[in-house]
């Protein structure tokens, strides 16, 4: 049987899309379980494609397939329930599968209204699927009763058979890894919180499984021999287990496994000597749900965690060299001015270095979204409108649109306001050991200053001096290679010349192989007519095409069109080499 497995799109535009961009690994695990056992396999990350389904449709019209899975976040439904339609438009008889998070809370509701949708696998999808497929191959005219975890129509109705047990052994199942390239990592399933505003409590039933040391840094060790290096560790709490995580970077030291990543985890969940191990491994951001300055509406959402208990992380993160990225919500229940300031207060006192700000919303599977259904009296029904989710004040009369949009600009301007002061208190490990890793973790906060999200954001103020003297300080702990090229880029940008030739030197004294110092030192020589020092301190490097280009563009400068003519040659060449 051939089998399709796809990401459908969303249909509101997002600012930040490295939320939803990824193929949930939930995926990887299912299309691994198939091909382990045989089948023919294919993943589509249709995720941006809602503008172009045409091109989904020539998809499913060239790749013919006898089976088409979907996995449903619930804010992506209505896109899969868009391509369905396809699927059964281009073959009526091609069996249509939604599966995930989102699909085990509406079952019910996609199999009354939407007739494209034949099965909806609930829970853990691997065996539920697999056993699906071997019933659909054997053609018989029974119904898949005996399948755990599966629902169905049965005599017109939506049929649900009994709950599939969890997986009791995470490292029986086959490994992603042999079988797709991707940059998601889960350690665990399951999170023991009870957040109301989260699916996780009533779709893990609040339990935690964990994979295997081995089984967790073999799937590293594999994606590494595919190139990737750097990883999302998405699991909800990354850090539940201490003493596993220490011993996972003790492996990803030992193995030199040259990669960086980020994680997720709980404030009430870290110490320094993990925190001290995660550095070493790798690990350049964590991620902190704080949700609210507020004890009070962190009480409403069950977010068992005190002001001392994010003080304390937020500080022994930052003092390692990793950066603490915070998670706020607003337009809570019971959201006033007065909440909003303790959110603001909260951050001047933990200083994150990163925020990402959310307005509450209300998913199928959420306490908040079950107290709405009982409060007002709502039922499934709702989610036939063609909208993503529901904001939660448009459930409470008390809160306004424009009061909470209001509440969002406070916390973000505030933030960004505040941000270059939270730069310059960074406190750092006395730890020798780590002065390397500090280097890098300033020069890389610098060069946000300078050239990546913060260098376009009005809201921030100081930018290129903060970025400075990032810079310089990342350089105070080690000759770091990005700190010399990073301060040098922002010396150019500020027309200082002099200085940027000063520190890029200094950089190649260190790193004299440095393509990027090289190319950036002769930006700043042609600039100032002195093309000929550009090119002798390009030739070192000339064997590399970026050179190539530069040196070409010297010699012309030199009028030395035998020079130019050489270095083009030389640079078509090495086109040609490297084209398949």
């Amino acid at each position: 049987m051939k089998v399709l497995l796809i990401y459908p799109y969303f249909i509101d535009r997002r600012i930040d899309e490295e939320d939803v961009s990824a193929i949930p690994m939930g995926l990887y695990y299912v299309g691994a379980m198939l091909l382990a056992n045989g089948y023919d396999v294919e993943i589509l990350n249709a995720w941006d494609q809602g503008a172009s389904p045409h091109r989904i449709q020539r998809i499913l019209e060239d790749k013919q397939p006898d089976l088409v899975g979907f996995s449903i976040l619930h804010a992506n439904r209505w896109g899969g329930i868009d391509i369905a339609r396809m699927v059964k438009k281009v073959n009526p008889h091609t069996h249509v599968v939604f599966g995930g998070v989102g699909a085990t809370f509406l079952w019910e509701h996609f199999l009354q209204h939407f007739p494209e949708i034949d099965y909806v696998v609930r829970g853990e999808g691997e065996t539920s699927f697999l056993e699906l497929i071997r019933h659909l191959e054997a053609k018989g005219t029974a119904a898949p009763d005996h399948i755990a975890g599966l629902a169905f129509r049965k005599e017109g109705r939506p049929f649900a058979t009994e709950d599939r047990q969890p997986v009791a052994d995470l490292d029986s199942l086959p490994m992603p890894a042999d079988y797709f390239t991707f940059q998601h990592l889960s350690l665990t399933r399951g999170c023991p919180s009870g957040c109301t505003f989260c699916g996780s409590p009533a779709f893990w039933k609040r339990r935690t499984r964990f994979h295997s040391v081995d089984y967790f840094v073999s799937q590293v060790q594999r994606l590494v021999g595919k190139g990737i290096r750097f990883f999302f560790v998405s699991d909800d709490t990354f850090t539940l287990k201490p003493k596993r995580v220490i011993e996972i970077c003790r492996r990803i030291v030992d193995l030199k496994l040259d990669i960086t990543w980020a994680a997720i985890s709980r404030v009430d969940c870290v110490d320094g000597e993990m925190l001290a191990w995660m550095r070493r491994a790798g690990c350049t951001q964590i991620s902190y749900g704080v949700e609210s300055g507020s004890p009070k509406i962190r009480a409403l959402y069950r977010k068992n965690i005190s002001d001392e208990d994010i003080c304390r992380a937020f500080d022994l993160t930052v003092r390692f060299g990793i950066m603490a990225r915070a998670y706020f919500i607003y337009g809570a229940p019971q959201e006033t001015e007065a909440t909003i300031d303790e959110s603001l207060d909260l951050m001047r006192r933990i200083r994150p270095l990163s925020a990402i700000f959310y307005i509450l919303d209300l998913f199928p599977g959420t306490e908040l979204y079950e107290q709405y259904k009982r409060r007002t009296g709502a039922d499934d029904d709702i989610w036939l409108d063609r909208v993503e989710d529901i904001l939660y004040y448009e459930t409470d009369e008390t809160l306004d649109k424009e009061r909470v949009l209001e509440f969002g600009r406070r916390l973000r301007e505030g933030y960004f306001a505040m941000l270059p002061d939270f730069a310059e208190a960074i406190e750092l490990e006395e730890d020798p050991a780590l002065f390397p890793l500090h280097a890098d973790f300033l020069s890389r906060l610098a060069l946000t200053f300078s050239h990546g999200d913060y260098a376009a954001n009005p809201s921030i103020g100081n930018r290129l001096p903060t970025a400075i003297r990032l810079f310089e300080r990342a350089l105070s702990y080690h000759p770091d290679h990005r700190a010399f090229w990073g301060l040098g880029l922002v010396y150019q940008q500020m027309q200082r010349w002099e200085d940027s030739m000063e520190i890029l030197l200094r950089g190649i004294r260190h790193h004299p192989a440095s393509v990027d110092l090289r190319m950036t030192l002769a930006s700043s020589l042609m600039r100032m007519g002195r093309s000929n020092e550009a090119r002798e301190h390009l030739l070192p490097v000339g064997d590399q095409p970026r050179a190539m280009e530069m040196l070409v563009h010297c010699c012309r400068l030199l009028k030395d069109r035998q020079g130019e003519k050489a270095w083009h040659d030389r640079l078509k060449a090495a086109t040609r080499a490297k084209s398949p």
